[in-house]
């Protein structure tokens, strides 16, 4: 398949047509901005440095694994990733919601046969579906975490006073931190998830909130 079919099926993927994986962290991000925990570009910048360097940490080396097996064609592989990835949820609540997005998500792309999992995390399914379709993992990688931190600029744009190029400045500011965290995980084995779910999960509960949010911390 031409490198370009292979990039239009991953833009098509991560396009908002297509069920993505960041809504958790896009409430955490809105429960933030309310307490007044970020308030601008700066903070902003910081917040979601944070979440794409410990938070998304797991998600990236699931991904990795993920897209190892399916290249392999290695179904039971692929079985034990995704239940890894759904006992590494911090909570019962984040588990349902990682399981209906990667659900949602292979629906969604089943015009492309992605591999058959009967359930997965949203970087799970992703991450085999990219394998299976022979994208190679740097370039999904970048993408999917591009595609990520974009989203949780776009969520804090309703609530901040962010123009159009402070926008853009918190995703080119963000440069370094997503090539950082792409080339770590290209690099990483099942070994280096951090399996501490206080330290994975990367949240707090914020006494001050009234609705019990989790916030990054």
């Amino acid at each position: 398949m031409p490198t370009e079919a292979r990039l239009l099926r991953l833009l098509t993927w991560l396009s908002p047509a297509v069920p993505g994986g960041s809504s958790g962290p896009a409430r955490d991000l809105e429960a933030a901005i309310r307490a007044a925990e970020v308030r601008d570009a700066e903070n902003l910048s910081a917040w979601i440095g944070i979440v794409l360097e410990r938070g998304a940490w797991n998600d990236a080396v699931l991904f990795k694994a993920a897209w190892i097996a399916a290249t392999a064609e290695d179904a039971t592989a692929l079985d034990d990733i995704s239940d890894l990835a759904a006992a590494l949820a911090p909570d019962a609540e984040r588990r349902r919601e990682m399981l209906s997005q990667g659900k949602a998500f292979l629906e969604a792309v089943s015009a492309w046969s992605p591999p058959p999992l009967a359930e997965a995390a949203y970087p799970v399914a992703l991450g085999a579906t990219a394998g299976a379709a022979g994208v190679p993992l740097e370039p999904a990688l970048t993408a999917w975490l591009h595609a990520f931190a974009s989203h949780l600029v776009d969520v804090a744009a309703r609530s901040l006073p962010l123009d159009r190029s402070d926008a853009v400045s918190v995703i080119a500011g963000l440069e370094p931190v997503l090539l950082r965290l792409v080339a770590r995980a290209a690099a990483s084995a099942l070994d280096d998830l951090d399996r501490e779910p206080t330290r994975a999960g990367v949240v707090r509960s914020h006494p001050e909130a009234p609705d019990g949010r989790l916030f990054i911390g």
